[in-house]
């Protein structure tokens, strides 16, 4: 006797159903990950960090690379402590630290006006498309850096040039996302739109914005990358008094652990405007899944 035979028929059927369901998942191949996928993330980036540092510490103990080109990690580290002091007591590394700061999100909040503007203009219209995009092409195809003594001749040494060289830095790569996701919306959703007499700006407003987000998203990550390098690269050419023109000046003399340690603080500059991005994607834009294979940004 069948072992369902004491259930209602409706149960039976389901019971048989599930059964085969678990057959057919027997059946199915599933590739095995390999061991080196399945080290939890924190442990996998400790092990890195610990490698690198041991590699470093044996190149520089052995006398493999040159104190004054690759300081050890001790040097570096005692340096590293000691502009966390100046930062925190607040003397002048402080003061460099703000200079460096408002020049980035300055810079940033210029290149994301201007380039969300272009964006629009070109993804909606033909001029935008056909006469002005060709231009912002062959701009960004050349050295923005060549640019950085027009910018300190026309803006003088200050911080004005510093920002403009940033802004224009990261200009592009919002220009090329916003009006990549103004193109994101399908003919058959503009079509649906029109058919209900939206007008142009409502269609933009309601439907292609929304769609364009998650790619202006990734577009400003790219831009507060290079916001930073833009910004560092101003006060090294430029003068000035921010955490750039002080690794200048530490170069200059030689002293690879300052220039060491002030780079690490300004790596977490860039990783606080980056993770700021991150958190305003997830809150306003938490409808798409950037995290996940195939999602933008």
């Amino acid at each position: 006797m069948s072992e369902y035979s004491e259930l209602s028929p409706a149960a039976h059927r389901a019971a048989q159903q599930a059964e085969a369901n678990e057959a057919a998942i027997d059946t199915v191949w599933v590739e095995a990950e390999p061991l080196i996928d399945r080290i939890p993330r924190w442990l996998a980036m400790l092990g890195l960090f610990l490698a690198i540092l041991a590699i470093w510490y044996g190149s520089t103990a052995l006398g493999l690379v040159s104190p004054i080109i690759l300081p050890g990690p001790y040097e570096t580290w005692r340096d590293i402590l000691f502009v966390g002091s100046n930062l925190v007591s607040g003397d002048y590394m402080l003061e460099a630290f703000f200079t460096t700061g408002r020049t980035v999100i300055y810079a940033f909040l210029i290149a994301l006006s201007i380039g969300f503007s272009l964006g629009v203009l070109v993804g909606e219209t033909k001029f935008g498309e056909r006469a002005v995009m060709p231009y912002l092409v062959a701009i960004d195809t050349m050295p923005k850096i060549a640019f950085a003594p027009l910018f300190i001749a026309w803006l003088g040494f200050g911080i004005q040039s510093k920002v403009a060289l940033a802004a224009f830095i990261a200009t592009f790569p919002i220009v090329v996302s916003t009006a990549a996701g103004l193109y994101a919306a399908s003919e058959s959703e503009r079509a649906l739109f029109k058919s209900m007499g939206a007008s142009r700006i409502q269609t933009l407003v309601a439907l292609k914005l929304p769609l364009a987000l998650p790619y202006l998203f990734a577009g400003l990550k790219i831009a507060a990358v290079g916001v930073m390098a833009g910004a560092i690269t101003g006060e090294f050419l430029g003068g000035g008094e921010g955490f750039g023109a002080l690794i200048r000046v530490s170069a200059s003399q030689m002293n690879t652990p300052r220039v060491f340690s002030l780079i690490i603080y300004l790596s977490f500059l860039g990783l606080f405007l980056y993770l700021f991005i991150v958190w305003v994607q997830r809150t306003f834009v938490f409808w798409n899944k950037a995290d996940t294979p195939g999602g933008v940004g």
